[in-house]
């Protein structure tokens, strides 16, 4: 079928990029009234999008890019929902060339932060605005009402904004979705949302691995103490899901479909990303890194079989839990946990932040991570509170809220952690939680001893305790210590 020209400056936006989440986003967008310009590389994805769904709204389809461009009404919206890297750098070239001073690219995909702030100086070098937005929620969220993560500059913002947060999921009457700030702040915010959902999924699968090897549960019962964990403080769409998957059938088996699923997770980057960069800003993210690397080791096959051919386990003899009440210390453990997740991608957002200079409002990344996103769940509400208190906390689990909530689960957390490594089960996100909660609260940490070998070594210096200063021991010397300038 050959698709009309369509007319020209009479489409509110337009998406290039008709793959899944493109064309959901450009359906959402057309069942909230906007006129919407349709385009894919392959002309025949976008034929298929509109034979199948043009009757749902306006879409103005077009063949070339020049017909989309020219069928966008000042000042010109184009979204971009294609592969994140050099595809999306040829795909903004071409609209920028098409396109006039004013007007806004907006790249709506997975694309790294520091990718974002290149393309944002070049855009704007040209007379036009280029946007990285974060959208969290899946094709099903793209479809119905995502959380959008904007950034980019205040006029761009002006034009982009009303649409986005009238296609956003709503909570509370609340849009999700907010202007994050300058150049690459909505592209890193996404970023650590999804390094987040790497450690909350981590964190439910430990808990579901506990149960099943400590208390030798089936995935179906474990599913009903998901479902019963939905109504507490873990109310969240991840425990949500958890629930319906561990209690499915397998069609051709017969079996519970989790034990006929490979015990394999893959991953795209964004968990890297977000730990690289836990480590370039000096924010320590232990709980995203650490299930960043068990999806690492998962997939480590030729490793694993070799370990399991081989090395022991010399468990400790530990007696068995008592069923309901280790249950309990599970859900707490997990809780905690949780708390540390989201503490320590707060922190590295608003290191981030302080760094390029974005003034992202925290408690507002939390108000619109409520609804739409994979990570959405009750108590980003109290995260929203914490940071409403004091904008410049320096640390989520000092709030008053969750100072309150980590205590009471601390008991229970180390409870489980002790198990654990008794019964050689490996719970690393577990694990590394209780260590930084631990480590962040200690008075004094062995780093004195690191930093005196660093000295001894390799004359790094160091500062003392009882005097300012900086200074250096003559280590192969006559072990004087100097004062540096």
């Amino acid at each position: 079928m050959s698709l009309p020209t369509p007319p020209i400056g009479v489409a509110d936006l337009g998406v290039t990029g008709m793959a899944v989440m493109g064309s959901n986003l450009a359906r959402n967008f057309a069942h909230k009234g906007y006129k919407v310009a349709i385009h894919n590389r392959s002309v025949s994805k976008t034929e298929k999008v509109y034979a199948q769904h043009g009757s749902e709204g306006t879409f103005y389809p077009a063949e070339s890019m020049a017909d989309f461009v020219a069928s966008l009404s000042r000042p010109r919206v184009a979204i971009i929902m294609v592969k994140a890297g050099s595809a999306t750098d040829a795909v903004i070239n071409e609209l920028a060339d098409l396109m006039e001073p004013g007007d806004i690219i907006v790249d709506c995909g997975n694309s790294n932060f520091m990718d974002t702030r290149r393309r944002e100086a070049a855009i704007r070098a040209r007379g036009l605005h280029f946007v990285g937005a974060g959208v969290s929620g899946g094709e099903e969220g793209a479809l119905r009402g995502p959380s959008i993560m904007p950034g980019g500059t205040d006029e761009s913002y002006a034009r982009l904004g009303p649409m986005f947060e009238t296609i956003s999921a709503h909570v509370d009457g609340v849009p999700c979705c907010t202007h994050v700030g300058p150049d690459g702040a909505g592209h890193f915010v996404k970023m650590v949302h999804n390094g987040i959902e790497y450690a909350d999924m981590q964190l439910i699968a430990e808990a579901y691995d506990l149960m099943r090897k400590a208390l030798g549960m089936s995935a179906p019962q474990i599913g009903r103490v998901f479902e019963k964990w939905n109504s507490t403080e873990l109310n969240s769409y991840l425990i949500e899901i958890t629930a319906d998957v561990l209690q499915h059938t397998d069609a051709a088996t017969s079996r519970p479909f989790v034990d006929v699923v490979l015990d394999q997770a893959a991953q795209k980057g964004t968990g890297a990303w977000t730990v690289q960069n836990g480590a370039a800003f000096g924010v320590p993210v232990t709980g995203i890194a650490e299930a960043t690397f068990a999806r690492s080791l998962s997939g480590s096959i030729p490793q694993r079989e070799a370990a399991r051919a081989t090395l022991p386990a010399e468990i400790l003899d530990v007696k068995d839990p008592e069923k309901e009440s280790f249950i309990e210390s599970i859900r707490l453990a997990l809780y905690a946990s949780k708390m540390v997740a989201y503490s320590q991608g707060f922190e590295l957002i608003a290191a981030a932040s302080d760094e390029f200079g974005w003034n992202v409002d925290l408690g507002a990344m939390a108000r619109i991570w409520r609804g739409g996103c994979i990570i959405r769940a009750a108590f980003l509400n109290r995260i929203t509170e914490a940071y409403e208190r004091d904008p410049r906390l320096p640390l989520l689990l000092a709030d008053e809220y969750f100072q309150e909530e980590i205590s009471r689960a601390i008991p229970a957390w180390r409870t489980v952690v002790t198990f654990a490594a008794s019964s050689g089960i490996p719970i690393p996100a577990f694990a590394s939680s209780l260590a930084y909660y631990d480590g962040v609260r200690a008075d004094r940490l062995p780093a004195n001893l690191i930093q005196a070998q660093r000295d001894f070594f390799g004359a790094h210096t160091y500062k003392r305790v009882d005097r300012a200063g900086v200074f250096h021991t003559l280590w192969s010397a006559d072990r004087s210590e100097e004062q540096q300038a």
